[in-house]
């Protein structure tokens, strides 16, 4: 019986949030309850479709789905997932769920914040599990309003510059994918192909691969941000509102290396063995300048923005590192990362709401007011440092083993990287702890008179430790999201080594 879920898990969020306009303009609590009722909803779809309907041994792309959508232009509504696209897909799910139970605060027409909440999710959802290059062009963009507005109407104090910073960054990033998409479509015949499928067993030569491997690499490095091209990021994040944060720093910035997979390794492999050494390069740079630079932010968000900046040099290592356990390592750092970096999001916007103080300098002594957020930061801080028995340990620990197993380069390049790879992991500790040093230790908020401050409450009690939870048991069995991916990256890599 066949029966069409992906497109159900697609469409399902934007088309019900429509309805939210329905809805009373005065009634906070109805459309908070209704936005969280099609988010749960919609994660219980994902989890059934994906548990008797998807068979995790096949590496082969499932639950295809495939109706023409525009004849003339013959542009195909192409949905199908694999082992590659199912993490990512979870972890949309559930990050954006708890995002908008973290957005209980937010008042200000909040119809219209939520439904950009519930697009953004099927934007999300659909570039993941898109199978046909125009239509993930297409469900790219449909990510990038969303955010605008997020960020333009709900932000901080430079709230107009940060949004249209992202916009021109992200937006010009995505006409280099366009251009690439196009090219790659027209490329040797007169009826555009935009199968992924058919276009992963295309050759090109060598010339025009490389020119398409730069065009969608450009677009892709804008989104993950790789150095120089990461400057919209610590600007936005200082300046959205937490929810907003939370999706950002999980699942956009992952999109951009599921991309790169996806598009700059399965359907370009000559260029990207070509390219994969300037990326390892650019990656272990990326970790320690980011984590610099983070030691330097005077705010607190920044300072988290350029702590996962940083981290995400360890996934453009491991999708540099043709190895299958580098690429494994990449795909449990995507998801490991997606739950830390949203973690700590939320415990900084909390604590901005308790004491609306942005700058570290002026922070300090929070730890006694506040001891429940003070143990969930602190917790995920070590999280975040990699601590061995959390899931950012093994991401990076794996990432190592790839880069180290690598044929592909000399021994003394791999040695010279890892040590500037562990000066890295070195860094990481330093910023993070005195961050929290700062935060959290001292008298300075006591001086303050008549303050008085809540703990979290059990909602935000509920959000950390819900995002707490697979942290603690990727670390312990990281074989759970390994299991997924396992399968789909050594079919990718066969192209690399058994031609």
């Amino acid at each position: 019986m066949f029966f069409p879920w992906l497109t159900l898990i697609v469409a399902f969020p934007i088309s019900a949030g429509s309805f939210i306009f329905f809805l009373p303009q005065k009634g906070n609590k109805i459309i908070r309850w209704y936005t969280i009722c099609i988010c749960i909803l919609e994660l219980l779809l994902m989890t059934y479709a994906f548990r008797y309907h998807f068979r995790f041994d096949d590496p082969l792309i499932q639950l295809v789905e495939e109706y023409k959508w525009i004849r003339f232009f013959s542009f195909y509504w192409r949905l199908g997932i694999d082992g590659l696209s199912i993490g990512p897909i979870l972890l949309t799910g559930f990050i954006t769920t708890l995002a908008t139970l973290a957005a209980w605060p937010v008042t200000r027409d909040s119809r219209f914040f939520h439904f950009l909440m519930l697009a953004m999710y099927s934007g999300q959802i659909g570039s993941f599990s898109s199978r046909d290059l125009l239509l993930f062009f297409i469900m790219w963009e449909l990510e990038l309003i969303p955010v605008y507005l997020l960020v333009s109407l709900w932000g901080g104090k430079k709230r107009l510059y940060s949004a249209t910073k992202f916009i021109l960054y992200t937006a010009g990033g995505s006409i280099f994918l366009l251009m690439g998409v196009l090219g790659i479509g027209l490329y040797g015949s007169n009826e555009p192909t935009l199968n992924l499928e058919i276009l992963a067993n295309q050759s090109y030569p060598v010339a025009l691969e490389i020119i398409f491997y730069i065009l969608f690499l450009i677009a892709f490095a804008v989104k993950l941000p790789i150095i120089p091209l990461h400057t919209w990021l610590p600007d936005t994040h200082g300046e959205a509102h937490y929810s907003t944060c939370m999706l950002l720093a999980g699942i956009l910035l992952k999109m951009g290396a599921y991309g790169l997979v996806r598009i700059n390794m399965e359907v370009l492999p000559h260029a990207h063995s070509i390219f994969s050494p300037w990326l390892i390069i650019v990656g272990t740079i990326q970790i320690i300048y980011a984590a610099l630079t983070s030691l330097g932010q005077r705010n607190l968000k920044k300072r988290i923005a350029y702590s996962s900046v940083s981290h995400m040099g360890f996934i453009i290592i491991g999708i540099g590192s043709i190895t299958d356990t580098g690429l494994n390592g990449a795909l449990l750092q995507i998801i490991s990362h997606g739950f830390i970096g949203a973690g700590l999001f939320f415990l900084a916007g909390t604590g901005y709401d308790r004491i609306r103080l942005v700058y570290l300098d002026e922070m300090g002594g929070i730890a006694i007011l506040m001891p429940k957020i003070f143990t969930m930061f602190s917790i995920l801080s070590m999280a975040s440092l990699a601590l061995p028995g959390m899931s950012g340990f093994v991401a990076e620990l794996i990432v190592f083993f790839g880069l180290i197993t690598s044929q592909k380069y000399l021994l003394m390049t791999k040695i010279l990287i890892t040590c500037v790879m562990a000066m890295g992991m070195i860094l990481t500790p330093i910023y993070l702890l005195s961050m929290s040093r700062q935060m959290f230790y001292g008298y300075k908020l006591f001086n303050v008179p008549n303050l008085y401050f809540f703990d979290s409450g059990p909602r935000e009690l509920f959000v950390s430790i819900s995002i707490f939870l697979p942290i603690i048991g990727i670390g312990i069995y990281p074989d759970f999201v390994f299991s997924l991916s396992v399968d789909k990256v050594q079919s990718i890599l066969c192209k690399y080594f058994y031609r």
